[in-house]
C-alpha cells in the first residue's frame, strides 16, 4: 500500500509564527499565557501545555494583573488591548499579518463613515476569533453573514462594503458579491474586497487535486477547526473515501479494505508530526 503526506497540508504562516512565538517565550522559562486555543487542534495544544503554555478564556484574562499574556494568530478587538493596558499585561502579540492588515482596513473603513451611511458586511462565521476580533473594529456595528443564503438580512437601498474573514472559501464570497451586485439599489453603492488569505484559498484547488489520486484519503484536524472542515468537504466532494481523524486512534482499519493508496492531509491548523503518526499507524497495521 502507498501512503502519501500532502506536502501542501499544515500550519500556514500565521500560525508556525504563533507557536514558534510562545516556544520562545516558554524555553526563557516565564510563565506564559495564551487567550484562547493558540490553534484549533487539540493535540497540539496539549503538546504545548505539557511545555508550560495556559490557556485562558476573556473572562479570566480580565482578571489577570501584570502577567504576559500571547494573543493568538486569529487577531482581537481593541477592548483586549485596552483591558491588558489597564490591568498591566504584557502582550505578545502573535496576529498574523494577514489579519492585522485586515483589521486595520475596516478600522479605517468604520472610522471614515461609521455605519450611518454604510453597512459595513463580513463574511465569515459567527463567534469566529477571526470575526469578534473584526466586528470589533467597528464598535461592533458590522453585519456577519456566515453564508450566501444570509444576504437577503441586509438593506439593499443602503451603501454596502463587503470584506471576508481571512479564512471562507472563494466560492462562497463571490456568489454573495454576484447577489448583492444584481440586487442593490440604483441609489446605493457597493464596494467589496477580497480579503481571503490566498495561502489557505490556494488549497482548494490542490486538496482537490490530491483527494483524486488516491483511494482513500485521510483528512487529519481538530473538531474545531473552521478551516478544516472547508477543506475536509472539498476531499469528500471528489472522493467518498475521505475519513476526518483528530488522531491516530480514531482510524478505522476498516476503510482501508481494497486500498492500493492512502492519501494523508490537513488544515492550516494541523501539525506535520500528527499526520505523521497516521502514517505510522498505518504501515503498522500493513
Amino acid at each position: 500500500m502507498k501512503i502519501e503526506i500532502d506536502q501542501g497540508s499544515g500550519f500556514c504562516f500565521g500560525v508556525t509564527r504563533a507557536i514558534n512565538k510562545a516556544e520562545e517565550e516558554l524555553a526563557r522559562g516565564a510563565t506564559l499565557y495564551c487567550l484562547g486555543d493558540i490553534v484549533h487542534n487539540g493535540k497540539e495544544c496539549d503538546r504545548l501545555k505539557k511545555l508550560g503554555l495556559i490557556t485562558i478564556d476573556h473572562a479570566t484574562f480580565s482578571t489577570l494583573h501584570h502577567a504576559k499574556v500571547l494573543l493568538r494568530a486569529h487577531g482581537e478587538p481593541p477592548a483586549t488591548y485596552g483591558q491588558a493596558e489597564t490591568n498591566g499585561i504584557e502582550i505578545i502579540d502573535a496576529t498574523c499579518p494577514v489579519v492585522l492588515h485586515l483589521q486595520e482596513r475596516i478600522k479605517k473603513e468604520y472610522q471614515e463613515g461609521g455605519t450611518e451611511s454604510k453597512q459595513i458586511v463580513i463574511y465569515g462565521k459567527n463567534g469566529h476569533a477571526e470575526v469578534l476580533g473584526l466586528v470589533g473594529q467597528t464598535d461592533g456595528k458590522a453585519i456577519v453573514i456566515e453564508s450566501p443564503e444570509e444576504v437577503d438580512k441586509l438593506d439593499f437601498n443602503r451603501d454596502i462594503c463587503l470584506y471576508s474573514q481571512t479564512t471562507k472559501p472563494l466560492e462562497g464570497f463571490r456568489k454573495i458579491v454576484e447577489y448583492i451586485g444584481a440586487y442593490i439599489s440604483p441609489t446605493a453603492t457597493f464596494r467589496y474586497y477580497d480579503t481571503i488569505c490566498r495561502q489557505v484559498a490556494n488549497r482548494m484547488p490542490h486538496i482537490r487535486d490530491f483527494a483524486t489520486r488516491h483511494d482513500v484519503i485521510l483528512f487529519v484536524c481538530g473538531k474545531k477547526s473552521s478551516n478544516g472542515k472547508v477543506l475536509y468537504d472539498e476531499c469528500r466532494s471528489v472522493n467518498p473515501r475521505s475519513y476526518l481523524v483528530d488522531a491516530a486512534s480514531e482510524i478505522d482499519f476498516a476503510w482501508l479494505e481494497d486500498c492500493r493508496s492512502v492519501g494523508i492531509c490537513g488544515a492550516t491548523s494541523t501539525p506535520k508530526w500528527l499526520m505523521e503518526e497516521c502514517a505510522e499507524a498505518i504501515r503498522k497495521r500493513m
